[in-house]
């Protein structure tokens, strides 16, 4: 089953090519070359490789395909009925770039995962998040395209890093908005739309964050044909849902202020907010730089529209039906909310954006 043949290297000196070819039903079945400086060494790595391939199942172990991490990670983002996110995409590409990713699949184990988180120089939450995207790798890799990467190892590895303090859950932020704080960025983009009318109307699309309660991807793919404006609804597509991101489409209500924000946007495109994620986003960040508006983000906003139902006094169901949570478990974080009434109430940049005679 094993030969060795000399082979001269460029350099002149001999080296031994242990291989070993394994035939069943006049087919070969299995092949491996491996070149070493001495003959011994060549002949001593034969009859290991035929000991071990002499073991039951050993055969079809060594049939599979065992490629790189980085190779598995690639398939998983070409997969044209995923739609990887691009913060995970960027997050997958650094894993591929780094040592593990370039580590056979069968090689990684729990020791290498943790290696790799405890690498990483971020805080515990992020390189939870970095975990997170490598375990959405796992969890398909085996069942789906016979990797030898074990769903196992992943979960081995993560009770250990939490144990470490490698990883940790991410801090629940509150940080809200003052009016304030809106007059002031909402006054700066009305200005730049002023002068630029081809820019994104950043108001519009601050206030419609809010009332909406909308994450920004959401809302900037949210078409025409999903609008039903009688039963105060949107249809929201690929709703952010941690175990379905592709055909969660769920319909979520709109309140007063939201419809009527919509219906104040003119029909230029397919989208009722044809503008691009990483622009919108952008846009706000520098906004708050410019304003010295410390540790806002655009994300806060849905946090704003969310507390306000609750200070309204509603329940989680109701809120739930618009910001399209399946679990309430999640809103219960806003349940020490007590009602104080409606914060925009009479709020003047209601009639700025979306002026009722447009309606």
């Amino acid at each position: 089953m094993g030969t060795i043949a000399p082979r001269q290297r460029k350099d002149e000196s001999i080296g031994y090519t242990a291989q070993i070819r394994l035939k069943q039903g006049g087919s070969v079945v299995h092949t491996k070359a491996k070149t070493f400086d001495r003959k011994p060494a060549a002949q001593a790595r034969i009859d290991k490789r035929e000991r071990e391939l002499a073991q039951p199942g050993a055969l079809e172990s060594a049939q599979r395909e065992d490629p790189t991490l980085a190779r598995a990670i690639e398939r998983y983002i070409e997969d044209p009925k995923r739609d990887v996110g691009r913060t995970k995409k960027q997050v997958l590409g650094a894993i591929s770039e780094a040592p593990i990713g370039q580590m056979k699949c069968s090689k990684v184990g729990s020791q290498e995962i943790v290696q790799f988180a405890r690498s990483l120089d971020v805080k515990p939450q992020t390189a939870a998040n970095y975990i997170s995207h490598l375990a959405a790798v796992f969890n398909i890799a085996r069942p789906a395209w016979g990797y030898p990467l074990d769903m196992q190892t992943m979960d081995d590895a993560r009770k250990v890093m939490k144990r470490l303090g490698t990883t940790s859950k991410s801090a629940q932020r509150s940080r809200r908005p003052t009016l304030d704080e809106l007059d002031l960025i909402l006054s700066h983009f009305q200005g730049i739309r002023k002068r630029r009318p081809d820019s994104a109307p950043m108001a519009i699309l601050t206030c419609f964050a809010i009332f909406s309660t909308r994450r920004l991807d959401e809302m900037l793919r949210i078409e025409w044909k999903d609008l039903d404006a009688d039963e105060s609804r949107i249809l929201v597509r690929d709703l952010k849902h941690p175990g379905q991101k592709i055909g969660n489409d769920v319909w979520c209500d709109l309140v007063p202020e939201a419809l009527r924000i919509v219906q104040a946007q003119p029909r230029l495109d397919d989208r009722i907010f044809p503008y691009g994620t990483d622009a919108v986003g952008m846009a706000f960040t520098r906004a708050c730089q410019f304003l010295e508006i410390p540790d806002l983000h655009m994300h806060d906003l849905r946090h704003e529209g969310t507390s306000r139902l609750f200070e309204m006094g509603w329940n989680i169901p109701h809120v739930a039906a618009v910001t399209g949570h399946r679990s309430w478990t999640s809103l219960k974080r806003y349940t020490h909310i007590r009602q104080t009434g409606d914060k925009f109430a009479n709020w003047k940049w209601l009639d700025v954006i979306a002026p009722r005679g447009q309606l």
